[in-house]
């Protein structure tokens, strides 16, 4: 498949992923537009309306802004006003569009989000995307709590030609980690995805379960982890800032994978996240096959989140 053909079906499903948002947004914008113009009382509802789609409340301030400065007031048309909010959305996501570069040999990536994120699952799909590109890769299967997970993960080593480093469930974590950084550097790995435990309910365990991994993995490499991705589900909406901020403070994340943006029309969320945390968004997900995650680029998002083709 040329690079066009892939740009093109990547699009198509993204802005079919992001359907249900760019209606929901779509309409609400169609309806204002259509009862009256573009007067305060329309910017203000439609300020409520992106507050709804999740996009926070300091963004639809921006929009409302933007859209009050008077050279509306004659009326305007629907896609006039999608292509200043997608603008806006764009500005707000170009800074944190960056790619995943792997900079280090084996380049190790400590994998974190609550269970149920699409954790386990963007491990997998990852691990499809590094070997593509021809990369050795090791999973190895930190979430030692949760035995669906080891299994999961053995699958997608299996499907993907990665090897894994696994133990009994309920082992020790960072020994298995200690164990399968040794043995990424005795065999030339290129590439450590490391999954980690998702429990949220008592996270001072948590903290110091990832503190202890993390200090025990620099016994073997004093760099690493190289990167700490957070794997953010779009559905849940709000909970995703809180996420960012304990996980944050717990694993000292670097950069973010947002899933299942196809199942909800909370896809706005990711704008807010962006806005308040600036973090860099390296992938996203928008269906569940192997393909379905993709190089977060601001432009296609933010054209995708309001319906513009």
């Amino acid at each position: 498949m040329n690079d066009s053909t892939q740009g093109q079906s990547w699009w198509k499903r993204l802005s079919g992923g992001l359907k249900r948002t760019s209606s929901t947004l779509g309409s609400a914008i169609a309806d204002l537009v259509t009862k009256r113009k573009l007067d305060a009382e329309a910017v203000e509802d439609l300020e409520a309306e992106l507050i709804r789609a999740d996009l926070g409340p300091d963004f639809a301030a921006r929009i409302a802004e933007v859209l009050g400065q008077g050279r509306y007031e004659k009326g305007i048309a629907p896609d006039e006003i999608k292509n200043v909010l997608a603008g806006e959305i764009e500005k707000v996501l170009a800074p944190v569009a960056r790619p995943l570069e792997l900079t280090a040999q084996p380049f190790i990536i400590l994998v974190a989000g609550v269970n149920g994120s699409g954790k386990t699952t963007t491990i997998g799909k990852l691990a499809a995307k590094f070997r593509a590109q021809g990369k050795r890769v090791m999973l190895v299967a930190g979430d030692t709590f949760r035995a669906a997970a080891i299994d999961q993960l053995t699958i997608w080593a299996e499907r993907t030609g990665a090897s894994i480093k696994s133990s009994t469930p309920g082992a020790d974590a960072a020994g298995l980690a200690f164990d399968a950084l040794g043995a990424a550097k005795a065999d030339g790995i290129d590439v450590v995805l490391v999954d980690t435990a998702g429990r949220l309910q008592n996270r001072t365990e948590l903290m110091g379960e990832l503190e202890k991994m993390v200090r025990v993995m620099r016994k073997v490499e004093p760099t690493a982890p190289h990167a700490v991705l957070l794997v953010l589900d779009a559905t849940v909406g709000q909970n995703a800032l809180s996420q960012v901020e304990i996980f944050g403070k717990i694993a000292g994340v670097t950069g973010l994978v947002m899933t299942k943006l196809d199942g909800t029309a909370r896809g706005g969320i990711l704008v807010a996240i962006a806005d308040r945390f600036k973090l860099p968004v390296h992938f996203i997900g928008v269906g569940e096959g192997v393909d379905d995650l993709s190089d977060f680029t601001a432009r296609d998002f933010a054209r995708a989140i309001v319906g513009l083709e």
